[in-house]
């Protein structure tokens, strides 16, 4: 994971970049030209694929689709901390979050399903901010006691900063009420738990 290397006010380009082209496109069909694999590229972050039925619009479908696979690698990156952590603090972060993570994806695998749109995995193998990739993986394995919680915290912290700045995102561009509100519920639980991350 890469989202601090390239700063904040990239990730807040990214973010304003999703919300714009999600707004203007109509759904489309899925094509390997909408998901170019690198996080440094405004174009790392997709437009929606799927037609949404209801009262959902393409940023609503953009945003459950990012934060699906997103949860999903942070569900497995807290789960290895309590066999893997020298820091007392960080394991029972862990393992408190851990069991809110699980909670989070299927809210968000049960609004995709309200939408409409299949679930599928639209961004696997893209290195975009705030996902945990298999490199990310490969680093933790390698690591041990200190390193390794310094890895931890780092992918921790940047998973919960892209979620916070996406679920702002969704919720001044969604149409979707429920889907809404759960973003800003997302914002102020993400929020502060990236607080507690804090040296």
């Amino acid at each position: 994971m890469k989202a601090s290397t390239i700063g904040a006010s990239v990730l807040v380009v990214l973010t304003v970049l999703l919300v714009s082209r999600c707004v203007a496109a109509e759904p489309q069909t899925h094509s390997a030209a909408n998901h170019p694999p690198s996080r440094s590229a405004p174009d790392a972050l997709p437009t929606p694929t799927g037609s949404a039925s209801g009262s959902f619009n393409g940023t609503d479908i953009a945003w459950l689709q990012l934060m699906i696979p997103m949860t999903e690698q942070a569900v497995r990156l807290l789960e290895l901390a309590p066999g893997r952590t020298s820091d007392p603090r960080l394991k029972r972060f862990a393992e408190e979050h851990v069991a809110d993570r699980r909670t989070t994806l299927r809210k968000l695998r049960d609004l995709l399903r309200r939408s409409g749109v299949p679930e599928s995995n639209e961004h696997e193998g893209h290195d975009i901010p705030g996902m945990v990739i298999s490199d990310d993986f490969a680093a933790l394995e390698r690591a041990d006691g200190a390193a390794f919680d310094r890895l931890l915290t780092k992918n921790a912290r940047e998973y919960l900063t892209q979620s916070v700045l996406v679920a702002k995102s969704e919720q001044r561009s969604g149409a979707d009420q429920e889907t809404k509100a759960f973003a800003a519920a997302m914002e102020k639980t993400h929020g502060a738990q990236l607080t507690r991350l804090e040296p």
